[in-house]
């Protein structure tokens, strides 16, 4: 078994960090929120400052929102990097450019750190019952380390390079997809009201169409119960999908699709709807074309 920190508590880190411990690794949990501590260390979480057992610890899971917060995380003022023992392995989950990934493996190596570019996928419910999808690239001794996490979070690994870079690039294809399909699976929603389908007869049967799409049967279903709890939240995307076309202005690729896709996203965060669930994006289509969601007052 092994001693694992997981960085971020959110609903993917929290999921994690709660497979690793049904898995028995010693898990410590860090977040900003002391609450979310707490509460996973109330679960069963190891307690205890991690200055003190940060030499112990094998593996870190960097499970947080950008690139910004992953380098404060591993190099920051109190980061974890120099203080981890030669032969612990970062495995580093969140969206990033892969120049990125790049740039922090070979920091990592500067400390004799392995690096797994490890971004994940499957959301919350499979995060909490280790069944994601890992995207990830690194180098074997990388893998090797990051295994025992791996097998305790992951249901599908996919192994993408041998150096970072590659995984976060498969990451950014997949946010691509997932974003363009959020926005989509609102637009059809709403253009649905429009013609007098319901929203809950619209999920019932596009789900059974060639329509359908895993965000569409995850997604629509929130609209239809009115309940904007975040899983994954609106100010995700713009983040994400900005990454995406970051990524492809570089490789001079245009992405027409995706730049729309942001825009809705970013127009739903200017509504107000920035920490709302990300199917709250049907809510600038409704807001345009006067229609009343389920759970809204006409």
């Amino acid at each position: 078994m092994s001693n694992v920190a997981v960085f971020g508590l959110g609903a993917m880190g929290y999921g994690i960090a709660s497979a690793l411990l049904r898995a028995g690794h010693t898990t410590y949990g860090v977040d900003v929120v002391p609450a979310q501590m707490a509460k996973f260390q109330a679960e069963g979480g190891a307690p205890g400052d991690l200055a003190d057992v940060a030499g112990t610890l094998e593996a870190v899971a960097v499970v947080v929102l950008n690139a910004a917060q992953t380098e404060a995380v591993l190099f920051g003022e109190d980061g974890i990097v120099p203080k981890l023992s030669p032969g612990a392995v970062v495995l580093a989950c969140a969206t990033v450019p892969p120049d990125f990934a790049r740039a922090m493996e070979a920091r990592c190596a500067e400390h004799a750190i392995h690096y797994l570019d490890a971004p994940i996928s499957g959301g919350a419910a499979k995060a909490a019952s280790g069944q994601l999808s890992v995207m990830a690239s690194g180098t074997a001794k990388a893998f090797a380390a990051a295994k025992p996490v791996l097998d305790a979070t992951a249901e599908t690994v996919f192994t993408l390079g041998d150096s970072a870079g590659a995984g976060s690039a498969m990451k950014a294809v997949n946010q691509l997809l997932a974003g363009v399909h959020i926005a989509t699976m609102a637009e059809a929603l709403t253009f649905g009201m429009t013609q007098g389908v319901a929203p809950e007869k619209f999920v019932e049967v596009i789900s059974k169409c060639a329509g359908s799409s895993w965000m569409l049967e995850n997604r629509a279903p929130h609209i239809v119960n009115g309940d904007y709890t975040p899983l994954s939240s609106v100010n995700i995307w713009p983040k994400d999908l900005g990454i995406v076309l970051d990524i492809a202005k570089s490789a001079q690729f245009s992405a027409p699709i995706t730049a729309v896709a942001l825009q809705q996203f970013i127009a739903a965060a200017g509504m107000g709807l920035g920490a709302e669930d990300d199917a709250a994006v049907a809510k600038v289509y409704a807001r345009q074309a006067g229609l009343t969601l389920p759970g809204e007052k006409g």
